[in-house]
């Protein structure tokens, strides 16, 4: 068997090192001067060293407990204005916190610099919020208005929504936000957003070809300040029957959805960007279940048909919609992971969290025990959370 397959390294150095060699007689070792005197060519001595293998995240993650998995998968929402209330949840090793209400405090980022410096193993929390603008801003007072997605379509070029993005974001990144759940590739032109058109103005337009313009200049905007977007809501949640939040919502119907509605989610894919928010709504034509629960809609379509390989998001399982399918959330969790989704989301009082956590990721670690959901899958749903955030384990 050669050196290089069975693990190791040919080194060669100078003959006037002095190297140890075996003995001419396989005795004793000589110095490699010695070996010259006595007829060897030292011009190039060989050496055999074992080459120390690669180190990578998923050598590193398949030593991880299910429960470590499992907690890298989970967001867990705060308010704003107490974030270090889920401190037990990022020291346990929660991959995510989101962020909820409608001002910031002036002292957000050292309240997260001091809640992300706890979490386990040193691998912080994704710190997200909803900054879309318009109807939907959750940090304005501290990092500038925006106007709605259909009101920059009426107001300014790509070029300006690109810039001000930009100009967001970097406020964000410094109060230690690293990930904005906008833009919306929704197609809509309707009056919300609303309790019965959950989208409305917070879409750039009905025409998939403006959405998709505009909606690239915002993403490309967060990151060039270095936040991560999040395209959403796949695979359109434009038009929709309801608001999700509150009931069991349809889309148009898929063969409509095909024609137009994944052209912006279809775009923001091949242009690289890094992240993607399912609907809870139900896809007609394609999925019985919300949208977020679907293997055909995660798998098939997101997946396997897009090419998508990056970080798949769903929207809270909180939602009515999940609930009225019959599902709450640690039950939903399992079964979004296991359809493909990264990471789950959920929405309660800040006094739930920890049991909603709690019983999520024992959900999580017992289907892995049961054989309902492949360890194999929450890994692969934990290295994407990793790449997500650029996290190096071997570092």
């Amino acid at each position: 068997m050669s050196l290089e397959r069975s693990g190791y390294l040919l080194v060669a150095c100078a003959g006037s090192l002095a190297m140890m060699l075996p003995g001419p007689t396989g005795g004793a070792a000589v110095p490699a001067t010695a070996a010259t005197a006595s007829g060897r060519d030292s011009s190039l001595v060989a050496r055999a060293l074992p080459v120390a293998a690669a180190c990578t995240n998923a050598q590193r993650v398949e030593s991880w407990s299910l429960r470590r998995l499992a907690d890298q998968t989970v967001t867990v929402p705060v308010q704003e204005s107490n974030v270090a209330a889920v401190t037990p949840e990022v020291h346990a090793g929660a991959g995510g916190v989101i962020l909820f209400g409608d001002r910031a405090p002036a002292e957000l980022r050292s309240a997260l610099r001091t809640l992300t410096s706890k979490a386990l193993g040193g691998v912080p929390p994704l710190v997200m919020t909803d900054e879309e603008g318009g109807a939907v801003q959750r940090m304005a007072n501290l990092v500038g208005s925006m106007p709605s997605a259909r009101t920059m379509v009426a107001t300014m070029t790509p070029r300006q929504v690109r810039r001000l993005a930009t100009r967001v974001g970097a406020r964000m990144r410094d109060a230690h936000v690293t990930m904005d759940l906008a833009p919306v590739l929704d197609l809509d032109g309707g009056a919300g957003p609303n309790t019965t058109d959950a989208i409305g103005a917070r879409s750039f337009s009905l025409d998939p070809e403006v959405t998709t313009r505009y909606g690239l200049a915002f993403a490309r905007g967060m990151l060039a300040a270095d936040v991560i977007p999040v395209v959403k809501h796949f695979p359109g949640l434009g038009q929709a029957t309801a608001s999700t939040d509150l009931e069991p919502a349809w889309t148009r119907p898929w063969s409509d959805l095909q024609r137009r509605g994944l052209e912006p989610f279809s775009a923001a894919i091949d242009a690289g960007m890094p992240a993607v928010m399912v609907t809870n709504a139900r896809v007609p034509g394609l999925t019985t279940l919300p949208a977020t629960l679907s293997f055909e809609v995660n798998r098939q379509v997101l997946r396997q048909r897009l090419g998508f390989h990056g970080l798949v998001l769903t929207d809270s399982l909180s939602a009515g919609a999940v609930r009225r399918a019959g599902y709450h959330v640690p039950a939903a969790s399992v079964r979004a992971i296991r359809v493909g989704a990264d990471m789950v989301l959920f929405a309660t009082t800040t006094a739930e969290v920890p049991d909603v956590t709690r019983r999520t990721v024992r959900a999580m670690v017992n289907a892995v025990h049961t054989g309902l959901l492949p360890r194999s899958r929450l890994q692969n749903a934990a290295l994407h959370v990793l790449r997500a955030k650029h996290v190096e384990l071997c570092r």
